[in-house]
This record gives structure tokens, C-alpha cells and sequence, in this order.
């Protein structure tokens, strides 16, 4: 299943694709389908080589007019082609499976309606699941789709939908070839969707049709103007900085079932996790993240579609640039214009995680093989690349940034890239030599800290002030930073923020070097509070001095801007995580400046921050008394709320995942039963739900009283919370079941399988989950070796007995890494990166005793 970059580096050199067209027909049947594709290409004469076909029967294979043997040429996963000439048609006609893990092309069956419905999600090496295909992304070509299937469906792919050619119950429609794209980014969306139209106006005067579409049972939930209202602004935003039209014929954006990630650049046809058609009340953090993740998608069809990496070390590439062009237009181009707050907030702390694990690596990451592609789509890829493109882009200047990003596009549309070819445009257009950027920011590991040293005479006047960088001993390297330094104060009873924390100052430098000294605010009154990275430019971990620390904490809520109180509460985190500060505190801080938070994304990750230092990082002794007092505080938080607001809401989800005591469940229950509960609050259906997994994990419903809310909602939703609601029964008993039904059957879709994880690992009573240690350290190396990525990864790092902080959990670990050896290197990496998380809570809460 795998493939090495030697291998591809070497097909390469022997084969150029001029043209694949596929036919495939879905009226075969729930396991399989038909699929016969004919590739046109170029060859090195006489030389051998092989394509990628994942098949259930291989029934022919026809190289330049000859039939070969395909029980000999074919093992289910490659196909061998020999003795090739200089121009070659190959033929394979086969039986591929359908998938119900995400990965191919999937089948979902609507609980709703019976209907059926197909989507394709072929990144990194799965069209190869559909039709025969040189897998990987320089070997690019048109494809032709010709498709039968029922004729009440509707058939989604890159090109324009033609119209069909019905024959009794079944059509045939035959798509107009794309461009030249990377096998990666075709798409098959097909079944009963339905869909509201648009269009827009190109800036080259093309009429560009738009499309959203969804399951016919998600249809009255569709809010498909706010769609297409961003849709438009990122084209306007996009158009005009990249100085490149839209490259395709259409656009397409398909919520579909099952989904694995956030969404899929598929060329001219989008796919988006269904979660973001919302049946029920939002937070709107959660329509923000959808905004963020329609623009991401956007930007891809210039960075990645039009242009596309060679091979898959620059993916990085492609989504950092998706993700900071993604907050760039939304900050500039639409309402959410504290994108930014929420990009600190939530990508650069993934970012900061990701980088202190033990498989931290440099952002230009050495990819061998499909493998460490697949386990590479982590924080660095994605969020600390977009946080170091941003510093980048503060550097040389955001228009001098976009001439060379102009420049790159206008070389090498329709092309295959590498990061060299970026960093040309961008040193043209800057006049910046970036090989030492590069070496220092991408090709090294680890986040720095930044730390202030500040002196003072007896008046408060400053008489030093120096930045100070560290980096810790396994990632040493001290890099250049764009940065700036705020100075806060609370705004005088005469100023129009009287009362509030504002800026008063602010410097912005180059930090280089262990020490930089700052002479520029010597001879200035020291403020109430120094920030270092104000405005957040940099990418590094930020400590307060004493005096500022002790400032903040007394007023956090006082910020008139969000940005800055995001950087402290970042700051706050980082220390309780590192175990520098203790876990207790964090908890204290949360609690008392929550409630005053207006950015409803930073709301989102505090209590989630929260929960994991109620979890992991509080001292066991104090942690039920802690939990039990933070849940009481949420509760009330709930009650000062404003009726009916993003905060309310978000405080109830809160409690109620942490209700344990007999008054806190009684609560629940009121709200379940629409007896009582904080004026404003409305119990929907998803809400329903939260709150009766929680009075399962609580002990106070069962079984049958899932079974009773599941007759309310017949709903794939309603399906997937049930699931999760019964792996959350705390019995021994109910965790077995789930355990034999995850990992020893483990033939359940994808979606049910962590909705299954997620119920299994929340436990009030750790001890529930102690008979599963030895399991699953006996369990993990079949797993991986047998199910596919998707599965195996979920399972892998769902089922790691995190729960457990023990040194007992450390050891486990360590004997099962020793057995394993290098055989499966990105095995070992998931298992590390969880046993990471083990030993930063045993540190954490040896600092909280």
C-alpha cells in the first residue's frame, strides 16, 4: 500500500500522462462498482513501471493492444507494466469496493430515507481506491469521468455536470475533461443531493456557477446565502492578490456524510464535513470556523490546484499558505475581522503543542513515503507554517509578499513546485536574501521562548529593557523574530475607555539573538503591563515579567481589545502546561475572567484548556474537589450570562460534560426535561443530547433511555450521539462492548467508530478504563497492520490509555515502543506523542501538589 519518494522519483522519469478517462457504473450494488480506465501516456521505451489500482477483481489489463495476465500483473494494489513504448494506452476494467472509513470512494446509506449517497476523498493516495492511476501529485493530467448511475440522482465531479443520458432507471453522464490537475484533487460526489444555485463574475468577465449542496434530509437547514456571501468575498479577495483569475469552470461546495477532516480541495468541487449544516443552535465560534475552513478550501485552487507540489515534503506548504491567506481574507474582506484573535487563540496554541512533542520536526519535513505523508498533516504542517508565512509576510512587506506570490503563480500555473520556486518570486520581489530564513525557520524544530528583563529607578522611569530568547536543549537553535512590544495602562476617568486596558505604546524590532537589547524604551515610564509579540506577529512562547503577570491576573478582563488578552491568556496556558506554574491557578483565572470574554472562539478554547487541566494537569488529590467546584462555577457563569447568548451556551455544554455530583446531574435533568435551568437557555435536539450523555456518564440513565431519545431523532446525527451515548454506560460491561465492537470486530463506519472512542474514554471513574491497558498495547500492532489509515490512526491514539496518569502507563508504553522497535515508524510516532501527554500531566501535577 505504501509508496516511496524513490519509487515516485523514478516513475517520474519514465512516464508523462497525457489523458486518463474513466468509466465507472454504481448501479452494481452496496459492495462494489465497476471501474475501466484508460490512460494515454508517454514513456521511456522498454522501460518498466507500475500504476496504482486498490481493486477487488482485476478482470483485464490491455498495454498497447496486448492483454496481459492479470492474476500475474496484479496484486490488488499495484498493477506491473512492462516493456513500455514511447506512447502507450493502457486499459484496466475491475471491480473496486466501496468504503465506509472515509477513504475512496464511501457509501453512506441515510437512516432518514434509505437513500444512498457517494463522495470521493482521495488525499494523499486514494483515488487509486477508484480507478487506475499513477498516484502522485507531479504526474499530472486531464481526466474524463463518464459515470452511470440512478437516474434520480445527481452527479457531482471537477468539470460542469452535462446532462444525462437516461436508460430506464439508471443515466449515464459523460464529464468534459478537466484541466491538468493531480489525480489527488478529482472528485465523484453522487446520489439524491440537493443543491441551491449562483453564480458570480470572474475578474477576467467569466460567469462562474456556484453550487452548494446536502443530503435532501439536511436541505431545510442549508443556509447557502451566508455560504455563497463569503464565497464571493474570498473570489474578490483572492482575484485581487494573487493577480490570477479563478482557474476552473465552476465551483462547487458539497456538505457531505462521514467526512474525516474539516474539508477537501477537490478542484472546482469542495467537500465540507455535513457538521457544518446546522440543525441546532451554534456557537459562534462554530460559524466561524466554518467561514475560516470555506476560505481555506478557496485558496486552494490557486495554491495546491493551479499549482501543486512535486512531492509531498512541500505540503506544508500548500495548507500553511491555505491557512494564513484564509485569516488574511477573512480579517480583511468579511465581518470577522478578529480573525487573527482567533488564529492566536486556536492555530498557533495546536502550533505550540504540536512543536514540543517528541516527533516535532522542521516544517520542511523529510517524506520518505506515503506513510509520513499521512501522520504529517499535524500543527506544524498546517498552523505553525501559517504562523511562520505571517511573520514572513510582517518581514518583507504583505505587498511585496503578494508581487512574488503574483509572479509565482503567473510561472507556474498548471505546474508542479517546489519551496525553492516561492522563495525566488519572494526574494525578487522583496530584495531580502530568505536562504537563512529558511534554514533557520523551516528547516529547523522547536518553538523559542521570549522573556522580558526590565530595570527601573525609583521613579518607575526604565532604565534597561532586553528581550531574552531561550529554546530548550533537544531543539537549540535561537532564531531571527519580527516582533513588537506593547506598553498597557488602564485608560484614565476622562479617556472614552475609561476603565479599560489599552495600548499606550508600542515598538516594533527584529529579536535575534539570545539578548537583544531594546534602547528605545529606556526613559520611559514603565506601564502596568509589557507585552512582548504584541500584535502577535511572531512565533514563539511568551512570559510575562513578575509585575506584569501579577497586573494581568487582576485585570484580564479588562483588555479593550481582544487580541492582547488572547496573548496573556496564551501565556497563562503555556505555564500551567509546562508545569511552571501550578494547575489550580490556571483553573482560578479561567473561572474569574471567563464570564467577560467577548470572542467566542477564545470562550471555546479556554474551556477546553480548562477541561484538560481538570483532566490531566490538577494534582490527583485535589482533582474531584476541583472538578466538583468548577462545574458549580460554570453553572452559575450560565445563570449571569445574557439570555439566550453565545456564552450561555457554551457554559451549559460545559457544565454538563462535567456534571458528576448529585446536584449537578439533578440540574441536567431539570434541563432535560424542561423543568428549569438558566432563563434563555433552549434545549434543541443536539443540545438533548449533550446533556443525556451526560446523565449516562453519570449513572443516572441507561440503555433504554438512549433508545427513547434515539425514537425522537432517527437521524445519522441522532445515530452517532446514540453511539456515543452508550460507549459512555460506566460499567464494565458497556466499555467491553464497545471495545469488542472498536477494535476486535471493527467493521463500523468511520463516524461511529469516534463517536464510539469518544463515549468509551469518558469516564468519571478512571478505574473503568484500567482492564484495557494490556489490551490495547496487545491489540494496536494488528490493528495498524490490517484496517486503513483512517482506522487504525483513530483507534491508535482514540484508545491510548491517556486517561490513566500514571508512571505505570509510562512503563506500558515503553515496554510495548522496545518490542516494537523502527519497524513502523509512524506507529511509534502516535504512540509517542501520547505517551508525551502522560508525562506533561505527571509534570504538571507534581507542580500543582
Amino acid at each position: 500500500m505504501n509508496l516511496t519518494r524513490a519509487e515516485a522519483r523514478e516513475r517520474a522519469g519514465i512516464v508523462a500522462v497525457d489523458s486518463y478517462h474513466v468509466t465507472l457504473d454504481l448501479t452494481r450494488g452496496d459492495a462494489v462498482f465497476s471501474s475501466t480506465t484508460v490512460v494515454h501516456f508517454r514513456a521511456t521505451a522498454g522501460a518498466s513501471t507500475f500504476i496504482d489500482a486498490i481493486t477487488a477483481t482485476v478482470h483485464s489489463v490491455t498495454l498497447n493492444g496486448v492483454e496481459l495476465d492479470a492474476a500475474e500483473v496484479s496484486d490488488g494494489v499495484r498493477i506491473q507494466l512492462p516493456t513500455l513504448a514511447l506512447t502507450n494506452i493502457l486499459t484496466v476494467v475491475a471491480d473496486a469496493p466501496y468504503m465506509n472509513t472515509g477513504e475512496g470512494l464511501h457509501r453512506f446509506v441515510d437512516p432518514v430515507d434509505n437513500e444512498v449517497y457517494l463522495y470521493s476523498q482521495f488525499e494523499v493516495p486514494d483515488s487509486r481506491r477508484m480507478f487506475a492511476v499513477f498516484e502522485q501529485p507531479d504526474l499530472k493530467a486531464p481526466f474524463s469521468f463518464n459515470i452511470t448511475a440512478p437516474a434520480h440522482w445527481d452527479v457531482i465531479s471537477n468539470s460542469p455536470t452535462p446532462e444525462p443520458l437516461a436508460v430506464g432507471t439508471s443515466a449515464t453522464w459523460n464529464f468534459a475533461p478537466t484541466p491538468v490537475i493531480s489525480s489527488y484533487i478529482t472528485a465523484l460526489i453522487a446520489g439524491p443531493y440537493q443543491n441551491v444555485r449562483g453564480e458570480l463574475t470572474s475578474s477576467d468577465g467569466r460567469t462562474i456557477p456556484l453550487g452548494v449542496f446536502a443530503r435532501k434530509s439536511l436541505m431545510q437547514y442549508l443556509d447557502a446565502e451566508n455560504i455563497f456571501e463569503l464565497t464571493r468575498q474570498g473570489f474578490e479577495f483572492y482575484e485581487k492578490q494573487f493577480g490570477t483569475p479563478y482557474p476552473f469552470a465552476k465551483y462547487d461546495q458539497l456538505f457531505v456524510p462521514e467526512f474525516n477532516a474539516g474539508a477537501m480541495e477537490n478542484a472546482g468541487a469542495v467537500t465540507f464535513l455535513e457538521t457544518y449544516v446546522f440543525r441546532s443552535k451554534v456557537t459562534d465560534a462554530v460559524v466561524e470556523r466554518r467561514a475560516i475552513t470555506i476560505l481555506h478550501e478557496l485558496a486552494h485552487m490557486w495554491f495546491g490546484d493551479l499549482v501543486t507540489m512535486r512531492w509531498w515534503n512541500d505540503l506544508w506548504l500548500n495548507e500553511s499558505f491555505a491557512e494564513f491567506m484564509s485569516t488574511l481574507a477573512a480579517a480583511e474582506n468579511t465581518r470577522y475581522t478578529n480573525a487573527w484573535t482567533t488564529f492566536s487563540s486556536m492555530e498557533k496554541s495546536w502550533a505550540y503543542r504540536q512543536d514540543q512533542l517528541p516527533s516535532t520536526h522542521p516544517i520542511v519535513a523529510e517524506i520518505k513515503d506515503l506513510e509520513d505523508v499521512l501522520v504529517n498533516f499535524d500543527g506544524i504542517t498546517y498552523a505553525k507554517g501559517a504562523s511562520v508565512l505571517r511573520q514572513l509576510v510582517a518581514w518583507v512587506g504583505q505587498e511585496e509578499f503578494m508581487a512574488g506570490v503574483r509572479a509565482y503563480f503567473g510561472k507556474h500555473a498548471w505546474g508542479n513546485t517546489e519551496l525553492a520556486d516561492l522563495l525566488r518570486e519572494l526574494e525578487i520581489s522583496s530584495g531580502r536574501d530568505l536562504k537563512d530564513w529558511s534554514s533557520l525557520w523551516l528547516e529547523t524544530a522547536g518553538v523559542n521562548t521570549l522573556r522580558p528583563e526590565i530595570t527601573v529607578n525609583d521613579d518607575g522611569v526604565i532604565t534597561g529593557f532586553a528581550v531574552l530568547q531561550s529554546a530548550v536543549p533537544e531543539h537549540p537553535t535561537i532564531r531571527p523574530h519580527r516582533a513588537a512590544i506593547g506598553f498597557y495602562d488602564l485608560a484614565g476617568a476622562d479617556e472614552s475607555n475609561s476603565g479599560k486596558l489599552v495600548r499606550t505604546h508600542r515598538v516594533e524590532l527584529d529579536v535575534d539573538g539570545e539578548r537583544t537589547e531594546v534602547a528605545e524604551l529606556t526613559g520611559r515610564r514603565r506601564p502596568a503591563l509589557v507585552l512582548l509579540n504584541d500584535g502577535d506577529l511572531a512565533y514563539a512562547k511568551v512570559r510575562l515579567d513578575e509585575a506584569s503577570l501579577s497586573f494581568a491576573k487582576a485585570h484580564l478582563k479588562d483588555f479593550a481589545d481582544s487580541l492582547p488578552r488572547t496573548l496573556v491568556w496564551g501565556s497563562a496556558w503555556d505555564a500551567a502546561r509546562d508545569g511552571e506554574t501550578p494547575a489550580r491557578e490556571y483553573v482560578d483565572l479561567v473561572l474569574a475572567n471567563i464570564g467577560a470574554e467577548s470572542d467566542s472562539s477564545v470562550v471555546t478554547v479556554l474551556l477546553r484548556q480548562l477541561t484538560t487541566t481538570l483532566m490531566f494537569y490538577v494534582a490527583e488529590e485535589h482533582r474531584e474537589a476541583v472538578a466538583v467546584r468548577t462545574g458549580d462555577a460554570l453553572w452559575t457563569l450560565a445563570g449571569q450570562a445574557d439570555e439566550g447568548s453565545d456564552s450561555q451556551l457554551q457554559f451549559v455544554k460545559a457544565f454538563a460534560a462535567l456534571a458528576r455530583t448529585g446536584e449537578q446531574l439533578d440540574a441536567v435533568a431539570r434541563l432535560v426535561a424542561g423543568d428549569g435551568g438558566p432563563a434563555g437557555v433552549e434545549v434543541d435536539q443536539d443540545l438533548r443530547w449533550e446533556l443525556v450523555s451526560s446523565l449516562v456518564a453519570g449513572g443516572r440513565m441507561g440503555e433504554a433511555d438512549i433508545d427513547t431519545e434515539l425514537g425522537r431523532d432517527r437521524t445519522q446525527t441522532g445515530q452517532l450521539a446514540a453511539a456515543g451515548a452508550r460507549a459512555a454506560i460506566p460499567t464494565p460491561e458497556a466499555k467491553a462492548a464497545v471495545w469488542n465492537s472498536v477494535v476486535d470486530d471493527g467493521d463500523m463506519p468511520n463516524a461511529a467508530q469516534r463517536s464510539a472512542i469518544g463515549g468509551f474514554t469518558r469516564v468519571n471513574d478512571t478505574k473503568l478504563l484500567e482492564p484495557f491497558v494490556a489490551k490495547y498495547f496487545a491489540s494496536i500492532r494488528k490493528v495498524w497492520a490490517t484496517k486503513s489509515h483512517e482506522i487504525s490512526s483513530t483507534i491508535v491514539t482514540g484508545l491510548y490509555p491517556s486517561e490513566l496518569v500514571s508512571q505505570g502507563t509510562i512503563d506500558a508504553t515503553d515496554a510495548f515502543l522496545t518490542e516494537l522497535g523502527s519497524d513502523t515508524p509512524s506507529l511509534r510516532r502516535l504512540v509517542l506523542e501520547s505517551r508525551d501527554g502522560v508525562v506533561r500531566a505527571l509534570k504538571a501535577r507534581a507542580a500543582d501538589k
